[in-house]
């Protein structure tokens, strides 16, 4: 869908995918994570906030981000009532520059709202927002229908994200009712450019 459809459906309330709590697989992570490293998190996609929220309770420097202003103002709007900080900007994960490398990459059912055709635009947009050694956090909504959302596999993901990526864990988390056992959550790490080696000089 094009930012003016996300928009329209903000305005209208038609937002079947606002669940009015963060993702339960993220707020577990981060109970049984406490001392994670890094200090800054980019959260795509984040419609109204409450996976950014979560994080901000964790102690992150966050950064949320939508291509409908609707769902930053949201957001925003969400932020100031729980007391809690983190910024907001419109941007299209896709194709706009990141600001600046993060140390987590956080994403909840943003591959499965993309067109299909837009996977490995978006595979490049997460190894380009993510510093060497960052982390990439993801909960897929794999098994869905409604184009969007549109499935994929644990397969798919994969093999996708290895050549950028390295695949620290995965596993089926809690998830809302409506979601059981249709989600998969994996824990990447932006894999380490190894520097050329310079076979231009020889051993004495």
């Amino acid at each position: 869908m094009s930012q003016t459809d996300w928009e329209l459906r903000y305005q209208t309330g038609d937002m079947p995918w606002e669940k009015g709590t963060p993702s339960p697989g993220l707020v577990d992570f981060l109970a049984a994570h406490p001392q994670l490293p890094g200090a800054t998190v980019a959260v795509p996609g984040g419609g109204t906030g409450h996976d950014a929220l979560a994080w901000s309770r964790g102690g992150f420097r966050v950064y949320g981000y939508d291509i409908a202003p609707s769902a930053i103002r949201l957001s925003e709007e969400r932020t100031r009532a729980a007391g809690l900080t983190a910024q907001f900007r419109l941007a299209d994960f896709l194709h706009d520059e990141p600001p600046f490398p993060f140390d987590w990459l956080f994403e909840h059912t943003l591959f499965c709202a993309i067109n299909p055709a837009d996977r490995e635009a978006y595979v490049r947009a997460a190894a380009g927002w993510v510093k060497p050694g960052g982390h990439y956090l993801a909960v897929n909504y794999i098994v869905c229908e409604g184009e969007p959302p549109f499935p994929s596999t644990r397969e798919e993901l994969v093999a996708r994200f290895t050549p950028h990526f390295e695949l620290l864990a995965d596993w089926v988390p809690r998830s809302l009712p409506n979601r059981e056992g249709r989600e998969r959550m994996f824990w990447w790490r932006k894999k380490r450019q190894k520097l050329p080696v310079d076979t231009s000089r020889s051993a004495n």
